[in-house]
């Protein structure tokens, strides 16, 4: 048996000792490096630009401006489909949308003449009115109207909202904040590209290898089959490299123009605007509850930022439409345009900064009625979706909230706020649920048996550091019955076959899929040949099964599938300084069929840290004034670094789900941020009784 192992990661010696090779890090002759150069202006139009003293810079080859660039199909916005297509900055016109965004390239024969170089560029502007301040830009805030990742209704409505909200006993009406959070993953954004006559290579840093094949192709007018995408390790990305932003363009461009290859790697300040961040959010809940806890109703009304030149929605309401029995309810997604670069996925999207409010709004309300935070959840659990009115294809999360709480000693917590105290320190006990839904896209798969009777499987997948590298060799040693030291994934490269986007939590279930099902067709071909054991296969016969895997659309038309899980906080707040510490985190995770306890608890751990920098440190300040990003560098973007993290106690309620997909599993990815945020919310009004219903939750704002 391989799947259920706590097996190591198979890229863990490589990553430690620095022999895995990042896009950055690819050997390639000849090299030439590319700096972006960005408008220092919130908003307005390029009226002049002076590259002379550039140019004349030690090193330089190219300056790439709106003057000179080369003129691209339609203007470069021909793979403008989101979200899988951006409106991107190519040097195509003269108009600044943001304050930060790439208007020129300059190519050098070091990083460091073309960063010098780069700062040498003069640009004057025509100035327009920056609209950067998000609460004073609400007032022009309007519906969503499109389709939320092109299934979700923007807005949603059952029962009869405004009488029941009416009729309640109790009714609370209250609103939450969320800041800009900017991904940071530890490897920058990079692409090297590379021309061999009409062909292109980008060695790129990125979550989706088609993806950026398709959306280069498209802009640059030329055929797919003529792209070449490798991306053999990915650094971190959180969602940020979903999609192939301007710098991967452009790289393109410029190795164009030098006829050389060339790297362009974004500066950590690069990476605040022109990659994506989670968007501000405002979300105002009414919720009306009767005496006994019954809900009887909840409008969630979310609003979120998005840019100048295009609409991008955080999807704050999913998760409210299906955790709680509700039996009137209205949803709706409004937007609110700012010159700021356009938001994009930030793990669990939407669900983060969704819990965040619901999960919160849920212990205020839990307050008003007198009841337990947990039993009031209890109260009002919903056995069936009670948005799609189908039945769960599984669903644990009881059985999630019964061990967390015994493992973290919930009974042992006093209901009145500021009652609970430890060598001078205020402590606070607070809860959330968590939730993210199942998501799969088609995949493909080979697996092939070699002639040293090793197993290879070609996927064009990812691995991001989720450990996919691992959890694939242990799907096909479990259908094939060889130890999994004996089976190699070759992924990452658009010559292999199509897999999706390496986000929403979906590697395992559609990756993971495809990979089952070719190892199946594999072992039925050997049976053909009268093979059936593969250690004892002959070593110079070669057998090869591709197979491909697809969402199950049937049984999705029948069920409604989510993981599930219940997290668990304690901080120690210090009552003179204000100062937040989060001591303990428990929780208990409901996610399918668990391929590696080891890897899958390196997931929910990651996701919990993330929850606790979205909580307590994350935020991206714009200043109102120009639209500059004031705290673009790690120094000042405050991030969980070791202290900050206490220990995580993380147990998996394994589920048998036979309508999800063959394999029987959710993902894991996501689900561990989601209802963080507000545990730890709901554990610091608990420790001080002061309610932040603005995050992140800093001193200042609990000793007001």
């Amino acid at each position: 048996m391989s799947i259920g192992e706590p097996l190591n990661r198979a890229d863990g010696v490589l990553k430690v000792t620095g022999a895995a090779v990042f896009s950055a890090e690819v050997q390639v002759d000849d090299v030439a490096y590319g700096m972006i150069v960005q408008s220092t202006i919130g908003a307005g139009r390029i009226t002049r630009i002076d590259t002379t003293e550039a140019e004349r810079a030690d090193g330089v080859i190219a300056v790439l401006t709106p003057d000179n660039a080369e003129q691209l199909p339609k203007k470069g916005k021909a793979a403008f489909n989101p979200p899988a297509g951006r409106i991107l900055s190519l040097l195509q016109d003269h108009n600044v949308h943001y304050n930060g965004e790439p208007i020129g390239v300059v190519v050098a024969e070091t990083f460091e003449q073309a960063r010098h170089a780069a700062a040498l560029a003069r640009y004057e502007y025509e100035r327009h009115e920056v609209e950067a301040d998000f609460e004073r830009a609400l007032a022009k805030s309007y519906p969503y109207a499109d389709k939320i990742l092109g299934r979700d209704p923007p807005q949603t409505s059952r029962g009869q909202i405004a009488r029941a909200l009416r009729d309640a006993d109790e009714c609370i009406d209250v609103v939450y904040r969320t800041p800009i959070e900017t991904h940071n993953p530890i490897e920058p954004h990079a692409t090297i590209a590379r021309w061999d006559g009409d062909e292109l290579t980008l060695y790129d840093s990125t979550q989706f290898v088609y993806g950026v094949r398709r959306v280069v192709a498209k802009t640059l007018g030329m055929p797919e089959e003529k792209i070449h995408v490798v991306s053999q390790f990915t650094g971190g990305a959180f969602g940020s490299k979903g999609a192939a932003w301007s710098h991967v363009v452009l790289a393109a461009m410029a190795a164009r123009r030098v006829k050389r290859p060339v790297k362009i790697v974004l500066t950590r300040r690069q990476m605040f605007g022109p990659v994506g961040a989670r968007p501000f959010t405002t979300q105002h809940f009414e919720i009306g509850a009767m005496r006994d806890g019954t809900l009887c109703a909840m409008r969630h009304t979310a609003t979120s930022s998005t840019s100048k030149i295009e609409e991008w929605v955080e999807a704050s309401t999913l998760a409210t439409r299906i955790l709680y029995r509700v039996p009137n309810q209205h949803t709706s997604q409004h937007l609110v345009r700012l010159n700021t670069g356009t938001p994009t996925f930030n793990r669990a999207p939407g669900e983060a900064s969704g819990t965040f409010a619901l999960e919160s709004a849920m212990d205020e309300m839990a307050e008003r009625l007198g009841m337990d935070p947990l039993e009031f959840r209890l109260a009002n659990y919903a056995e069936e979706d009670p948005e799609e009115q189908k039945p769960w294809s599984s669903k644990s999360l009881r059985e999630c909230y019964r061990i967390a709480a015994e493992r973290f000693g919930w009974a042992q917590r006093k209901a009145k706020p500021r009652s609970m105290r430890e060598d001078g320190m205020l402590i606070g006990m607070g809860m959330a649920t968590c939730t993210y839904p199942v998501k799969q896209m088609p995949a493909s798969a080979i697996a092939r048996l070699l002639q040293d009777g090793t197993v290879e499987l070609r996927a064009a997948t990812h691995e991001i550091g989720t450990g996919t590298r691992t959890i694939m060799p242990q799907i096909a040693s479990e259908v094939l019955g060889i130890p999994v030291e004996r089976i190699r994934l070759v992924l990452g490269d658009t010559t292999l076959p199509e897999n999706p986007i390496s986000a929403g939590s979906m590697t395992a279930t559609s990756t993971g899929s495809a990979v089952h099902n070719a190892c199946v067709a594999l072992r039925d071909a050997l049976d053909d040949l009268g093979v059936t054991d593969l250690a004892q296969h002959r070593p110079n016969v070669i057998v090869e099964a591709r197979a491909d895997a697809k969402p199950p659309n049937d049984a999705k038309e029948k069920y409604s599938m989510h993981a599930f899980g219940a997290v668990f906080v304690e901080v120690r707040v210090d009552p003179d300084l204000g100062v937040v510490r989060v001591s303990r985190v428990t929780g208990a995770y409901s996610g399918g069929h668990v391929l590696n306890p080891k890897t899958a608890r390196s997931q929910i751990i990651g996701g919990v840290v993330y929850g606790i920098g979205m909580a307590l440190e994350e935020e991206t300040i714009v200043d109102a004034r120009n639209g500059r990003y004031v705290n673009a560098e790690l120094d000042e973007y405050h991030l969980p670094v070791n202290a900050d993290v206490p220990k995580i106690d993380v147990t998996f309620v394994d589920e048998h789900d036979e309508h999800v997909n063959p394999i029987g599993v959710k993902g894991l990815g996501e689900i561990g941020i989601t209802g963080v945020a507000a545990a730890i919310a709901n554990a610091v009004y608990h420790a001080t009784g002061m309610r932040v219903r603005d995050l992140p939750i800093t001193l200042d704002k609990i000793l007001r």
